[in-house]
Protein backbone atom coordinates (compact mmCIF):
# COMPACT_ATOMS: atom_id res chain seq x y z
CA UNK A 1 0.00 0.00 0.00
CA UNK A 2 2.62 2.47 0.60
CA UNK A 3 4.60 1.94 -2.32
CA UNK A 4 1.50 2.21 -4.31
CA UNK A 5 0.81 5.39 -2.34
CA UNK A 6 3.84 6.86 -3.84
CA UNK A 7 3.78 5.73 -7.04
CA UNK A 8 0.28 7.72 -6.97
CA UNK A 9 1.80 10.75 -5.67
CA UNK A 10 5.16 11.10 -8.23
CA UNK A 11 2.17 10.25 -11.06
CA UNK A 12 0.10 13.11 -9.69
CA UNK A 13 3.77 15.20 -9.64
CA UNK A 14 4.48 14.19 -13.19
CA UNK A 15 0.90 15.63 -14.20
CA UNK A 16 0.93 18.74 -12.14
CA UNK A 17 4.22 19.70 -14.16
CA UNK A 18 2.89 18.91 -17.31
CA UNK A 19 0.09 21.00 -16.63
CA UNK A 20 1.21 24.19 -15.12
CA UNK A 21 4.04 24.13 -17.62
CA UNK A 22 1.64 23.96 -20.52
CA UNK A 23 -0.87 26.61 -19.34
CA UNK A 24 2.15 28.78 -18.60
CA UNK A 25 3.05 28.54 -21.88
CA UNK A 26 -0.74 29.18 -23.42
CA UNK A 27 -0.46 32.19 -20.94
CA UNK A 28 2.78 33.76 -22.36
CA UNK A 29 0.48 33.91 -25.97
CA UNK A 30 -2.18 36.33 -23.82
CA UNK A 31 -2.13 39.94 -23.87
CA UNK A 32 -3.01 41.15 -20.45
CA UNK A 33 -5.60 43.95 -19.12
CA UNK A 34 -5.55 45.46 -15.59
CA UNK A 35 -9.09 46.91 -14.79
CA UNK A 36 -7.43 49.11 -12.04
CA UNK A 37 -4.91 50.65 -14.78
CA UNK A 38 -7.69 51.42 -17.29
CA UNK A 39 -8.46 55.24 -18.82
CA UNK A 40 -11.97 55.63 -17.80
CA UNK A 41 -13.84 53.92 -15.06
CA UNK A 42 -14.57 50.03 -15.74
CA UNK A 43 -14.87 49.25 -11.75
CA UNK A 44 -18.89 48.14 -11.16
CA UNK A 45 -20.29 48.41 -7.29
CA UNK A 46 -18.20 51.41 -6.33
CA UNK A 47 -19.66 54.85 -4.85
CA UNK A 48 -16.19 56.71 -5.21
CA UNK A 49 -14.14 56.63 -8.27
CA UNK A 50 -11.68 59.26 -6.51
CA UNK A 51 -9.76 59.43 -3.35
CA UNK A 52 -9.15 55.28 -2.69
CA UNK A 53 -6.47 54.13 -1.39
CA UNK A 54 -6.60 51.39 -3.25
CA UNK A 55 -8.18 50.80 -6.65
CA UNK A 56 -10.66 47.85 -5.61
CA UNK A 57 -11.51 49.80 -1.82
CA UNK A 58 -15.13 50.31 -1.19
CA UNK A 59 -14.43 53.52 1.32
CA UNK A 60 -12.41 55.96 -0.13
CA UNK A 61 -9.03 57.02 2.01
CA UNK A 62 -10.33 59.72 4.04
CA UNK A 63 -12.71 57.05 5.62
CA UNK A 64 -9.85 55.47 7.59
CA UNK A 65 -9.89 58.23 10.27
CA UNK A 66 -13.46 58.31 10.56
CA UNK A 67 -15.07 54.82 10.56
CA UNK A 68 -14.39 52.31 13.38
CA UNK A 69 -11.28 49.92 12.29
CA UNK A 70 -13.35 46.83 11.41
CA UNK A 71 -15.60 48.77 9.09
CA UNK A 72 -12.36 50.14 7.68
CA UNK A 73 -10.68 46.71 6.77
CA UNK A 74 -13.77 45.21 5.76
CA UNK A 75 -14.19 48.11 3.50
CA UNK A 76 -11.06 46.80 1.39
CA UNK A 77 -12.94 43.57 0.61
CA UNK A 78 -14.23 44.05 -2.93
CA UNK A 79 -17.96 42.74 -2.55
CA UNK A 80 -20.05 43.28 -4.71
CA UNK A 81 -17.37 44.63 -7.39
CA UNK A 82 -17.49 43.62 -10.88
CA UNK A 83 -15.39 44.83 -14.42
CA UNK A 84 -17.24 43.89 -17.57
CA UNK A 85 -15.66 43.32 -21.11
CA UNK A 86 -16.36 42.34 -24.47
CA UNK A 87 -14.66 39.70 -26.15
CA UNK A 88 -14.91 36.74 -28.92
CA UNK A 89 -12.16 35.20 -27.09
CA UNK A 90 -12.60 31.42 -26.48
CA UNK A 91 -10.07 31.47 -23.38
CA UNK A 92 -9.98 34.07 -20.81
CA UNK A 93 -7.31 34.10 -17.98
CA UNK A 94 -7.73 35.75 -14.60
CA UNK A 95 -4.88 36.08 -12.55
CA UNK A 96 -4.84 37.76 -9.09
CA UNK A 97 -2.99 38.04 -5.69
CA UNK A 98 -4.91 38.19 -2.47
CA UNK A 99 -3.82 39.46 0.99
CA UNK A 100 -6.14 37.38 3.33
CA UNK A 101 -7.18 33.94 4.06
CA UNK A 102 -8.31 32.13 0.84
CA UNK A 103 -11.62 30.47 3.03
CA UNK A 104 -13.24 30.32 6.52
CA UNK A 105 -14.58 26.91 8.11
CA UNK A 106 -18.91 27.66 6.98
CA UNK A 107 -17.37 29.49 3.88
CA UNK A 108 -15.50 27.76 0.93
CA UNK A 109 -12.27 29.58 -0.94
CA UNK A 110 -14.71 29.93 -4.16
CA UNK A 111 -16.34 32.36 -2.38
CA UNK A 112 -14.28 34.14 0.03
CA UNK A 113 -11.32 34.55 -2.99
CA UNK A 114 -12.63 33.29 -5.94
CA UNK A 115 -13.78 35.11 -8.99
CA UNK A 116 -17.23 34.60 -11.30
CA UNK A 117 -17.87 34.67 -14.71
CA UNK A 118 -21.25 35.33 -16.32
CA UNK A 119 -21.71 36.55 -19.72
CA UNK A 120 -24.68 38.14 -21.69
CA UNK A 121 -26.32 36.52 -24.31
CA UNK A 122 -28.04 38.22 -27.32
CA UNK A 123 -31.27 38.13 -25.77
CA UNK A 124 -30.33 39.88 -22.52
CA UNK A 125 -30.08 36.70 -20.98
CA UNK A 126 -27.21 35.33 -18.49
CA UNK A 127 -25.19 32.68 -19.13
CA UNK A 128 -22.64 31.29 -16.24
CA UNK A 129 -18.68 29.93 -17.17
CA UNK A 130 -17.84 27.22 -15.31
CA UNK A 131 -13.77 27.41 -15.01
CA UNK A 132 -10.67 25.61 -13.96
CA UNK A 133 -9.25 27.48 -10.95
CA UNK A 134 -5.68 26.87 -8.69
CA UNK A 135 -5.56 28.38 -5.10
CA UNK A 136 -1.69 29.28 -4.67
CA UNK A 137 0.37 32.46 -3.86
CA UNK A 138 -1.10 33.56 -7.44
CA UNK A 139 -4.64 32.86 -7.59
CA UNK A 140 -5.74 31.72 -11.54
CA UNK A 141 -8.61 30.94 -13.00
CA UNK A 142 -9.05 29.31 -16.34
CA UNK A 143 -12.25 29.53 -18.67
CA UNK A 144 -11.80 27.67 -21.88
CA UNK A 145 -13.94 26.82 -24.69
CA UNK A 146 -16.11 29.51 -24.19
CA UNK A 147 -17.84 28.61 -28.06
CA UNK A 148 -19.69 31.35 -29.57
CA UNK A 149 -21.05 29.87 -32.47
CA UNK A 150 -23.46 32.48 -33.52
CA UNK A 151 -22.32 35.55 -36.70
CA UNK A 152 -24.61 37.91 -33.54
CA UNK A 153 -21.30 37.43 -31.47
CA UNK A 154 -18.75 38.70 -34.60
CA UNK A 155 -17.83 41.99 -32.37
CA UNK A 156 -17.92 39.61 -29.49
CA UNK A 157 -19.87 39.06 -26.19
CA UNK A 158 -20.61 40.50 -22.85
CA UNK A 159 -18.38 39.45 -19.76
CA UNK A 160 -18.56 40.65 -16.28
CA UNK A 161 -16.25 39.12 -13.86
CA UNK A 162 -17.54 39.28 -10.15
CA UNK A 163 -13.94 39.90 -7.43
CA UNK A 164 -14.23 38.09 -4.29
CA UNK A 165 -16.33 38.61 -1.60
CA UNK A 166 -14.09 38.33 1.28
CA UNK A 167 -10.58 39.47 0.72
CA UNK A 168 -8.29 41.99 -0.40
CA UNK A 169 -7.09 42.12 -3.96
CA UNK A 170 -3.19 43.10 -4.52
CA UNK A 171 -3.48 42.95 -8.23
CA UNK A 172 -5.80 41.51 -10.89
CA UNK A 173 -5.33 40.68 -14.37
CA UNK A 174 -7.91 39.84 -17.11
CA UNK A 175 -5.72 37.67 -20.09
CA UNK A 176 -7.29 36.57 -23.57
CA UNK A 177 -5.63 35.17 -26.88
CA UNK A 178 -3.38 38.26 -28.44
CA UNK A 179 -5.37 37.30 -31.95
CA UNK A 180 -8.82 38.11 -30.34
CA UNK A 181 -10.97 41.09 -29.84
CA UNK A 182 -11.28 42.65 -26.40
CA UNK A 183 -13.02 45.82 -25.53
CA UNK A 184 -13.88 47.13 -21.86
CA UNK A 185 -16.98 48.40 -21.14
CA UNK A 186 -17.51 51.58 -19.08
CA UNK A 187 -19.43 51.82 -15.91
CA UNK A 188 -22.86 52.46 -16.08
CA UNK A 189 -24.17 55.99 -15.53
CA UNK A 190 -27.51 55.53 -14.27
CA UNK A 191 -27.74 55.79 -10.62
CA UNK A 192 -27.19 52.80 -8.55
CA UNK A 193 -28.90 51.02 -5.39
CA UNK A 194 -26.99 51.47 -1.88
CA UNK A 195 -27.34 48.85 0.06
CA UNK A 196 -25.97 49.34 3.57
CA UNK A 197 -25.80 45.88 5.60
CA UNK A 198 -24.37 43.05 7.50
CA UNK A 199 -22.23 39.66 6.45
CA UNK A 200 -25.09 38.63 4.99
CA UNK A 201 -24.89 41.65 2.52
CA UNK A 202 -21.35 41.77 2.07
CA UNK A 203 -21.86 37.87 0.20
CA UNK A 204 -21.88 35.38 3.40
CA UNK A 205 -22.20 32.33 2.55
CA UNK A 206 -22.20 32.34 -1.22
CA UNK A 207 -20.42 29.46 -3.31
CA UNK A 208 -19.55 31.66 -5.36
CA UNK A 209 -19.11 35.85 -6.06
CA UNK A 210 -22.09 35.66 -8.46
CA UNK A 211 -24.26 33.83 -5.98
CA UNK A 212 -24.26 36.71 -3.13
CA UNK A 213 -27.90 37.55 -3.30
CA UNK A 214 -27.04 41.51 -4.44
CA UNK A 215 -24.95 39.54 -7.31
CA UNK A 216 -28.00 37.87 -8.17
CA UNK A 217 -30.29 41.06 -7.86
CA UNK A 218 -28.55 42.67 -9.83
CA UNK A 219 -28.26 40.95 -12.63
CA UNK A 220 -32.36 40.38 -12.50
CA UNK A 221 -33.28 43.88 -12.56
CA UNK A 222 -29.63 45.06 -14.52
CA UNK A 223 -29.07 47.94 -12.77
CA UNK A 224 -25.35 48.65 -10.48
CA UNK A 225 -25.35 47.68 -6.57
CA UNK A 226 -23.08 49.48 -4.21
CA UNK A 227 -22.41 46.92 -1.40
CA UNK A 228 -21.36 48.35 1.57
CA UNK A 229 -21.73 45.24 3.58
CA UNK A 230 -19.73 44.66 7.00
CA UNK A 231 -19.43 41.27 8.21
CA UNK A 232 -20.40 41.25 11.64
CA UNK A 233 -20.50 45.43 11.51
CA UNK A 234 -23.57 46.41 10.17
CA UNK A 235 -25.05 48.83 12.80
CA UNK A 236 -26.22 51.95 11.10
CA UNK A 237 -23.15 54.34 12.42
CA UNK A 238 -23.51 57.96 12.05
CA UNK A 239 -19.95 57.75 10.83
CA UNK A 240 -21.05 55.35 8.04
CA UNK A 241 -24.12 56.90 7.35
CA UNK A 242 -22.11 59.86 6.51
CA UNK A 243 -20.35 57.93 3.57
CA UNK A 244 -23.96 56.65 2.78
CA UNK A 245 -25.37 59.30 1.74
CA UNK A 246 -22.39 60.78 -0.22
CA UNK A 247 -23.49 58.49 -3.16
CA UNK A 248 -26.57 59.75 -5.40
CA UNK A 249 -28.68 56.48 -5.50
CA UNK A 250 -31.86 55.35 -6.92
CA UNK A 251 -33.06 54.11 -3.83
CA UNK A 252 -31.49 53.60 -0.10
CA UNK A 253 -31.73 50.06 1.54
CA UNK A 254 -30.97 50.09 5.36
CA UNK A 255 -30.52 45.91 5.89
CA UNK A 256 -28.48 45.68 9.54
CA UNK A 257 -30.51 44.62 12.03
CA UNK A 258 -28.82 41.04 12.33
CA UNK A 259 -26.17 42.94 13.63
CA UNK A 260 -28.22 44.82 16.43
CA UNK A 261 -30.36 42.31 17.37
CA UNK A 262 -28.53 42.42 20.46
CA UNK A 263 -30.77 44.05 23.09
CA UNK A 264 -27.57 44.31 25.86
CA UNK A 265 -25.59 45.84 23.38
CA UNK A 266 -28.22 47.60 21.44
CA UNK A 267 -31.58 48.11 23.38
CA UNK A 268 -34.84 49.13 21.52
CA UNK A 269 -34.24 52.51 21.92
CA UNK A 270 -31.12 53.19 20.56
CA UNK A 271 -32.04 50.80 17.36
CA UNK A 272 -34.73 52.63 16.96
CA UNK A 273 -32.98 56.03 17.13
CA UNK A 274 -30.41 54.66 14.79
CA UNK A 275 -33.15 53.92 12.22
CA UNK A 276 -34.98 57.18 12.19
CA UNK A 277 -31.73 58.97 12.25
CA UNK A 278 -30.26 56.94 9.38
CA UNK A 279 -33.62 57.68 7.41
CA UNK A 280 -33.58 61.41 8.48
CA UNK A 281 -30.13 61.90 7.02
CA UNK A 282 -31.08 60.18 3.64
CA UNK A 283 -34.29 62.69 3.60
CA UNK A 284 -31.79 65.98 4.33
CA UNK A 285 -29.18 64.80 1.32
CA UNK A 286 -31.86 62.80 -1.11
CA UNK A 287 -35.58 64.32 -0.14
CA UNK A 288 -37.19 62.31 -3.55
CA UNK A 289 -35.38 58.62 -3.15
CA UNK A 290 -37.16 55.70 -1.79
CA UNK A 291 -35.74 54.44 1.35
CA UNK A 292 -36.25 50.36 2.24
CA UNK A 293 -36.15 49.09 5.94
CA UNK A 294 -35.51 45.59 6.10
CA UNK A 295 -36.40 43.64 8.74
CA UNK A 296 -34.48 40.90 10.31
CA UNK A 297 -34.73 37.81 8.14
CA UNK A 298 -37.78 34.99 10.05
CA UNK A 299 -36.31 31.31 9.45
CA UNK A 300 -39.16 29.02 9.11
CA UNK A 301 -39.34 25.46 11.34
CA UNK A 302 -36.19 26.74 13.23
CA UNK A 303 -36.63 25.28 17.21
CA UNK A 304 -34.37 28.07 18.73
CA UNK A 305 -36.77 29.36 20.48
CA UNK A 306 -34.47 32.30 22.19
CA UNK A 307 -33.51 33.21 18.87
CA UNK A 308 -37.00 33.33 17.23
CA UNK A 309 -37.79 35.98 20.53
CA UNK A 310 -34.56 37.94 19.36
CA UNK A 311 -35.86 38.18 15.65
CA UNK A 312 -39.68 38.93 16.65
CA UNK A 313 -38.58 41.83 18.67
CA UNK A 314 -35.57 43.32 16.15
CA UNK A 315 -38.74 43.49 13.77
CA UNK A 316 -40.85 45.34 16.19
CA UNK A 317 -38.26 48.08 16.45
CA UNK A 318 -38.16 48.52 13.06
CA UNK A 319 -42.00 48.86 12.84
CA UNK A 320 -41.79 51.46 15.49
CA UNK A 321 -39.10 52.94 13.58
CA UNK A 322 -40.86 52.47 10.22
CA UNK A 323 -44.36 54.11 12.38
CA UNK A 324 -42.88 57.32 13.52
CA UNK A 325 -41.49 58.08 10.34
CA UNK A 326 -44.28 58.23 8.50
CA UNK A 327 -46.07 59.81 11.16
CA UNK A 328 -43.87 62.76 11.40
CA UNK A 329 -44.29 63.01 7.70
CA UNK A 330 -41.55 60.99 5.74
CA UNK A 331 -42.89 59.45 2.50
CA UNK A 332 -41.43 56.57 -0.03
CA UNK A 333 -40.77 54.89 2.86
CA UNK A 334 -40.87 50.89 2.83
CA UNK A 335 -40.72 47.88 4.65
CA UNK A 336 -39.15 44.34 3.58
CA UNK A 337 -39.83 41.33 5.55
CA UNK A 338 -38.07 38.13 3.88
CA UNK A 339 -38.66 34.80 5.33
CA UNK A 340 -36.16 31.68 4.71
CA UNK A 341 -37.16 27.97 4.76
CA UNK A 342 -35.14 25.37 6.62
CA UNK A 343 -32.51 24.80 3.98
CA UNK A 344 -31.98 28.76 3.36
CA UNK A 345 -28.70 29.14 5.52
CA UNK A 346 -25.72 27.63 6.69
CA UNK A 347 -25.84 28.14 10.32
CA UNK A 348 -29.09 29.99 10.97
CA UNK A 349 -28.13 33.32 9.74
CA UNK A 350 -25.86 33.24 6.54
CA UNK A 351 -27.31 32.15 3.43
CA UNK A 352 -26.69 29.13 1.73
CA UNK A 353 -26.72 29.60 -2.52
CA UNK A 354 -30.75 28.27 -2.55
CA UNK A 355 -31.07 31.46 0.62
CA UNK A 356 -29.20 34.11 -1.50
CA UNK A 357 -31.84 33.71 -4.66
CA UNK A 358 -34.59 33.64 -2.23
CA UNK A 359 -33.43 36.73 -0.39
CA UNK A 360 -32.93 38.55 -4.06
CA UNK A 361 -36.64 37.21 -5.18
CA UNK A 362 -37.74 39.07 -2.10
CA UNK A 363 -35.59 42.43 -2.77
CA UNK A 364 -36.42 42.14 -6.75
CA UNK A 365 -40.15 42.35 -6.04
CA UNK A 366 -40.20 44.91 -3.24
CA UNK A 367 -37.66 47.24 -5.86
CA UNK A 368 -39.95 46.85 -9.14
CA UNK A 369 -42.99 47.86 -6.54
CA UNK A 370 -40.99 50.78 -5.34
CA UNK A 371 -39.68 51.48 -8.56
CA UNK A 372 -42.96 51.24 -10.88
CA UNK A 373 -41.32 48.37 -12.81
CA UNK A 374 -43.24 45.54 -12.94
CA UNK A 375 -42.58 42.19 -14.81
CA UNK A 376 -44.99 39.94 -16.05
CA UNK A 377 -45.21 36.68 -16.66
CA UNK A 378 -45.29 36.67 -20.21
CA UNK A 379 -41.87 36.97 -22.08
CA UNK A 380 -43.39 40.27 -23.81
CA UNK A 381 -43.31 41.54 -20.12
CA UNK A 382 -40.48 40.95 -18.61
CA UNK A 383 -38.09 43.44 -19.35
CA UNK A 384 -34.62 42.56 -21.27
CA UNK A 385 -31.91 44.14 -23.13
CA UNK A 386 -30.38 42.48 -26.59
CA UNK A 387 -27.64 42.37 -28.77
CA UNK A 388 -29.28 40.62 -31.88
CA UNK A 389 -28.11 43.36 -34.20
CA UNK A 390 -24.69 43.53 -32.83
CA UNK A 391 -22.86 43.15 -36.32
CA UNK A 392 -24.49 46.87 -37.43
CA UNK A 393 -24.80 48.78 -33.84
CA UNK A 394 -24.44 48.46 -30.62
CA UNK A 395 -27.52 48.33 -28.67
CA UNK A 396 -26.09 49.82 -25.01
CA UNK A 397 -24.17 52.57 -26.98
CA UNK A 398 -27.44 53.55 -28.61
CA UNK A 399 -29.14 53.33 -25.62
CA UNK A 400 -26.77 55.79 -23.82
CA UNK A 401 -26.67 58.11 -27.03
CA UNK A 402 -30.53 58.66 -26.53
CA UNK A 403 -30.29 59.52 -22.72
CA UNK A 404 -27.55 62.13 -22.91
CA UNK A 405 -29.58 63.97 -26.81
CA UNK A 406 -33.16 63.60 -23.95
CA UNK A 407 -31.35 65.55 -21.40
CA UNK A 408 -29.31 68.06 -23.87
CA UNK A 409 -32.70 68.71 -26.61
CA UNK A 410 -35.83 66.96 -24.91
CA UNK A 411 -38.22 65.74 -27.90
CA UNK A 412 -41.16 66.48 -28.31
CA UNK A 413 -42.53 63.12 -30.36
CA UNK A 414 -41.04 59.94 -29.10
CA UNK A 415 -41.45 56.95 -31.87
CA UNK A 416 -40.90 53.64 -30.33
CA UNK A 417 -40.04 50.85 -32.54
CA UNK A 418 -37.65 48.19 -34.33
CA UNK A 419 -35.31 48.40 -36.83
CA UNK A 420 -38.52 49.50 -39.01
CA UNK A 421 -38.19 52.51 -37.11
CA UNK A 422 -34.62 52.91 -36.41
CA UNK A 423 -33.49 52.69 -40.34
CA UNK A 424 -36.10 55.54 -41.07
CA UNK A 425 -33.79 58.50 -40.30
CA UNK A 426 -33.68 61.34 -37.40
CA UNK A 427 -31.34 61.07 -34.31
CA UNK A 428 -29.70 59.12 -33.01
CA UNK A 429 -28.29 58.89 -36.95
CA UNK A 430 -29.05 55.22 -37.57
CA UNK A 431 -25.90 53.43 -39.85
CA UNK A 432 -28.13 52.56 -42.68
CA UNK A 433 -31.11 54.77 -43.16
CA UNK A 434 -33.44 54.44 -45.82
CA UNK A 435 -36.02 57.03 -45.57
CA UNK A 436 -34.06 59.83 -44.70
CA UNK A 437 -35.92 62.66 -46.77
CA UNK A 438 -39.44 61.58 -45.42
CA UNK A 439 -38.08 61.72 -41.87
CA UNK A 440 -36.60 65.39 -42.69
CA UNK A 441 -39.50 66.60 -44.02
CA UNK A 442 -42.43 65.62 -42.25
CA UNK A 443 -40.98 64.27 -38.65
CA UNK A 444 -38.14 66.24 -37.67
CA UNK A 445 -40.01 69.60 -38.08
CA UNK A 446 -42.67 68.30 -35.46
CA UNK A 447 -39.74 67.64 -32.42
CA UNK A 448 -40.05 64.10 -33.23
CA UNK A 449 -36.64 61.53 -32.23
CA UNK A 450 -36.11 58.33 -33.10
CA UNK A 451 -36.36 55.46 -30.50
CA UNK A 452 -36.18 52.89 -32.46
CA UNK A 453 -33.63 49.86 -32.42
CA UNK A 454 -33.11 47.34 -34.67
CA UNK A 455 -34.51 44.00 -33.54
CA UNK A 456 -35.73 44.97 -30.60
CA UNK A 457 -39.45 43.41 -29.26
CA UNK A 458 -41.32 44.75 -26.88
CA UNK A 459 -39.56 43.61 -23.94
CA UNK A 460 -36.88 45.32 -25.27
CA UNK A 461 -38.71 48.49 -25.20
CA UNK A 462 -40.27 47.66 -22.07
CA UNK A 463 -36.51 48.00 -20.38
CA UNK A 464 -36.08 51.15 -22.42
CA UNK A 465 -38.84 52.47 -20.53
CA UNK A 466 -37.54 51.54 -17.16
CA UNK A 467 -34.19 53.03 -17.79
CA UNK A 468 -34.54 56.15 -18.05
CA UNK A 469 -35.24 57.19 -21.71
CA UNK A 470 -38.63 58.94 -20.82
CA UNK A 471 -37.50 60.35 -17.74
CA UNK A 472 -36.24 64.10 -17.39
CA UNK A 473 -38.49 65.63 -19.77
CA UNK A 474 -42.38 66.12 -20.55
CA UNK A 475 -43.65 65.02 -24.56
CA UNK A 476 -46.10 65.90 -26.36
CA UNK A 477 -46.65 62.37 -28.05
CA UNK A 478 -45.67 59.12 -27.83
CA UNK A 479 -45.69 57.15 -31.02
CA UNK A 480 -45.59 53.31 -30.49
CA UNK A 481 -44.99 50.55 -33.38
CA UNK A 482 -43.33 47.25 -31.92
CA UNK A 483 -44.13 43.90 -31.87
CA UNK A 484 -43.53 42.52 -35.20
CA UNK A 485 -40.41 40.79 -34.14
CA UNK A 486 -42.05 38.79 -31.51
CA UNK A 487 -43.68 36.88 -34.17
CA UNK A 488 -41.83 33.75 -33.80
CA UNK A 489 -41.47 33.49 -30.18
CA UNK A 490 -45.11 34.90 -28.72
CA UNK A 491 -48.85 34.36 -29.57
CA UNK A 492 -51.06 37.13 -30.56
CA UNK A 493 -52.40 37.31 -26.98
CA UNK A 494 -48.83 37.63 -25.57
CA UNK A 495 -47.78 40.23 -27.88
CA UNK A 496 -50.87 42.23 -27.01
CA UNK A 497 -50.53 41.43 -23.04
CA UNK A 498 -47.19 43.01 -23.51
CA UNK A 499 -48.25 45.96 -25.67
CA UNK A 500 -50.52 46.42 -22.74
CA UNK A 501 -47.80 46.32 -20.02
CA UNK A 502 -45.69 48.29 -21.97
CA UNK A 503 -48.21 51.20 -22.94
CA UNK A 504 -49.08 51.48 -18.95
CA UNK A 505 -45.41 52.08 -18.00
CA UNK A 506 -45.32 54.84 -20.55
CA UNK A 507 -48.33 56.43 -18.90
CA UNK A 508 -46.54 56.09 -15.40
CA UNK A 509 -43.86 58.09 -16.82
CA UNK A 510 -45.37 60.15 -19.36
CA UNK A 511 -48.81 61.28 -17.97
CA UNK A 512 -49.37 64.53 -20.03
CA UNK A 513 -48.44 62.62 -23.55
CA UNK A 514 -51.10 61.80 -26.11
CA UNK A 515 -49.95 57.94 -27.03
CA UNK A 516 -50.83 56.78 -30.54
CA UNK A 517 -50.20 53.11 -31.07
CA UNK A 518 -49.95 51.96 -34.82
CA UNK A 519 -50.86 48.77 -35.96
CA UNK A 520 -47.88 46.26 -37.54
CA UNK A 521 -46.49 46.50 -40.89
CA UNK A 522 -47.54 43.97 -42.95
CA UNK A 523 -45.09 40.75 -43.89
CA UNK A 524 -44.48 38.96 -46.75
CA UNK A 525 -46.27 35.34 -46.17
CA UNK A 526 -47.80 36.56 -42.62
CA UNK A 527 -50.37 39.05 -44.02
CA UNK A 528 -53.40 37.03 -42.44
CA UNK A 529 -51.75 36.89 -38.83
CA UNK A 530 -50.90 40.92 -39.24
CA UNK A 531 -54.27 41.57 -40.13
CA UNK A 532 -55.72 39.86 -37.22
CA UNK A 533 -53.55 41.37 -34.85
CA UNK A 534 -54.23 45.15 -36.12
CA UNK A 535 -57.55 44.74 -35.43
CA UNK A 536 -56.80 43.37 -31.50
CA UNK A 537 -54.44 46.30 -31.40
CA UNK A 538 -56.79 48.75 -32.10
CA UNK A 539 -59.51 47.17 -30.23
CA UNK A 540 -56.45 47.76 -27.31
CA UNK A 541 -55.75 51.21 -28.12
CA UNK A 542 -59.74 51.89 -27.53
CA UNK A 543 -59.82 50.06 -24.09
CA UNK A 544 -56.59 51.75 -22.62
CA UNK A 545 -58.50 55.25 -23.89
CA UNK A 546 -55.64 56.26 -26.32
CA UNK A 547 -55.10 56.49 -30.19
CA UNK A 548 -55.01 53.93 -32.19
CA UNK A 549 -53.76 54.01 -36.35
CA UNK A 550 -54.11 51.01 -38.58
CA UNK A 551 -51.11 51.49 -41.30
CA UNK A 552 -51.65 47.82 -42.46
CA UNK A 553 -53.61 48.63 -45.40
CA UNK A 554 -51.22 50.99 -46.96
CA UNK A 555 -48.53 48.40 -47.52
CA UNK A 556 -51.18 45.91 -49.13
CA UNK A 557 -52.30 44.85 -52.88
CA UNK A 558 -55.80 44.57 -53.58
CA UNK A 559 -55.23 40.99 -53.52
CA UNK A 560 -53.97 41.10 -49.30
CA UNK A 561 -50.57 40.59 -50.49
CA UNK A 562 -47.55 43.08 -49.93
CA UNK A 563 -47.04 45.51 -51.96
CA UNK A 564 -43.46 44.97 -52.68
CA UNK A 565 -42.40 48.10 -54.36
CA UNK A 566 -42.85 49.73 -51.05
CA UNK A 567 -40.27 46.72 -49.42
CA UNK A 568 -36.83 46.20 -50.01
CA UNK A 569 -37.51 42.87 -48.16
CA UNK A 570 -41.08 41.92 -47.66
CA UNK A 571 -40.81 43.19 -44.35
CA UNK A 572 -38.45 46.59 -44.40
CA UNK A 573 -40.03 49.94 -45.98
CA UNK A 574 -37.84 51.26 -48.86
CA UNK A 575 -37.52 55.27 -49.16
CA UNK A 576 -41.15 55.10 -50.72
CA UNK A 577 -42.34 53.09 -48.15
CA UNK A 578 -41.56 55.79 -45.61
CA UNK A 579 -42.49 58.65 -47.51
CA UNK A 580 -46.16 56.78 -47.62
CA UNK A 581 -45.98 56.01 -43.96
CA UNK A 582 -44.95 59.33 -43.18
CA UNK A 583 -47.92 61.10 -45.20
CA UNK A 584 -50.29 58.67 -43.53
CA UNK A 585 -48.66 59.72 -39.88
CA UNK A 586 -48.53 63.22 -40.69
CA UNK A 587 -52.35 64.48 -39.74
CA UNK A 588 -52.08 62.31 -36.61
CA UNK A 589 -48.80 63.47 -35.19
CA UNK A 590 -48.92 66.50 -32.41
CA UNK A 591 -45.74 68.21 -32.74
Amino acid sequence: MKFKARLDLIFFLIASLFFFDGFSQKADTLKWWDPSKNSFPVIEGQGWLTGLARPYDRLPARAEKLVRQPVWNLSRNEAGLQVNFKTDAKQIVVRYVVEGSLQMQHFPATGVSGVDLYSMNNDGGWNWSGGRYNFGDTIVYRFDNLELNNARYAKGREFRLYLPLYNKLQWLEIGVPTNTLFTPLPKRTEKPIVIYGTSITQGGCASRPGMAWTSILSRNIDREIINLGFSGNGRLEKEVMDFVVEVDAKAYVLDCLANLSNSTEFPPDEVKKRLVDAVKLIRSKHPEAPVILTAHATITDQLNAARNKSITDINLVLQHAAEALTSAGFKDIHMLEIKLGMDDTVDGSHPTDLGMLHYAEAYGKKLREVFQEPAGNNTTSIPLSQYRDAAIYDWKTRHNELIELNAAIPPKIVFFGNSITHYWGGEPKAPMARGTDSWDKTLAPLGTRNFGYGWDRIENVLWRVYHGELDGYKASQVVLMIGTNNFQYNTNEEILSGLDFLIKAIKVRQPQADILLLGIIPRRNMEPRVKELNKEIIKLAQQLKIKGAETGKLFLNKDGKVNEAFFTDGLHPNAEGYRLLANFLKPKLKG
